[in-house]
């Protein structure tokens, strides 16, 4: 089967503005996330995959679909929910999903069962036949949500989807997608600069810098190899159990009369941990346990790429 998205060196140019320069990878997570700073070619990347934007160089595929050769078959298989507002004035929500079902090429009485279904999905169902202009920004949020979904695509461009959104309905937000993704029945690209927002909903993550790929990687593969960041409260001697620590390999600094904090080499336990301290006469009171976080993995790939 081949991947979900397949870049070879794709460059994307504006005149003398290089947008987009020698971009090449393979995508096949279930949800990936599209994350950079403004600028950085997120939303080029998608219009480009979508077919707006020439290639100056390189290929893309979805689905192994040529964006160039075959935009026609690349374009049936993607819903797009926009960051911009791009409503019709006057239009109930049905008649726009509607709509926009028939132009992806449903029929209209099955493109209207669609936009009902999808409404419902998105929770509007109560509120499908009111005119768009009285939808909150979560509503309308949705509503693009939905027409996004409504021809059933395999994969779904998600251009910040919670931006500007309360916390109540940034939360309904990301639990729909969640559950989009866990259904296993499309594939989502989420473009955000929101940090917490792909660590919520995204197996896979890939950061642009300026136009190239700062950093590509599984997300949790990366957190299970990075390097494990403890703090203990500990009773007892604490010199003679950093010194037992370090012994084992530790990096470790005192922090306060009790605390310490280490970092674990990757091939130690942390039972060895309490092993040490039980030899020593040595309580472990409280241990924290972090492996890095996505803005952890962000920041490096700022500094590096």
């Amino acid at each position: 089967m081949p991947p979900v998205i397949q870049l070879d060196g794709l460059s994307v140019r504006f005149g003398k503005l290089e947008a987009l320069s020698g971009l090449t990878g393979e995508f096949s997570a279930g949800s990936l996330g599209l994350l950079g700073p403004n600028g950085a070619g997120k939303t080029t990347l998608l219009h480009t995959l979508l077919g707006f934007h020439p290639p100056s160089a390189g290929r893309g595929r979805v689905f192994g679909h040529d964006v160039v050769t075959d935009s026609r078959g690349t374009r049936s298989l993607i819903g797009y929910m926009p960051e911009r507002d791009s409503f019709i004035e006057g239009m109930s929500a049905v008649r726009f999903v509607k709509m926009l079902a028939e132009l992806s090429g449903l029929p209209s009485k099955t493109a209207l069962e669609r936009a009902h279904e999808a409404l419902y999905a998105v929770g509007l169902g109560e509120a499908r036949y009111r005119g768009l202009e009285t939808y909150s920004l979560g509503m309308k949020q949705r509503a693009k949500l939905a027409q996004a979904m409504v021809h059933g695509p395999k994969l779904l461009f998600l251009d910040e989807p919670t931006n500007g959104l309360d916390p109540p309905a940034r939360e309904r937000m990301v639990r729909l997608i969640r559950d989009i993704r866990d259904s296993g029945h499309v594939k989502i690209v989420l473009s955000s600069h929101l940090l917490r927002d792909v660590e919520e909903c995204c197996d896979e993550v890939l950061i642009l810098k300026g136009g190239r790929i700062a950093y590509h990687c599984n997300l949790e593969q990366e957190r299970l190899a990075n390097r494990k960041f403890l703090q203990l409260q500990i009773r007892g001697d604490v010199e003679s159990y950093v010194a037992r620590v370090a012994e084992l390999g530790c990096e470790v600094a005192v922090d306060g009369k009790q605390r310490i904090r280490l970092v674990l080499p990757p091939t130690l336990e942390i039972r060895a941990l309490y092993e040490a301290a039980a030899d020593d006469g040595v309580q472990i009171r409280h241990l924290d346990f972090k492996r890095d976080s996505l803005q952890d993995i962000f920041l490096k790939a700022m500094e590096q790429g």
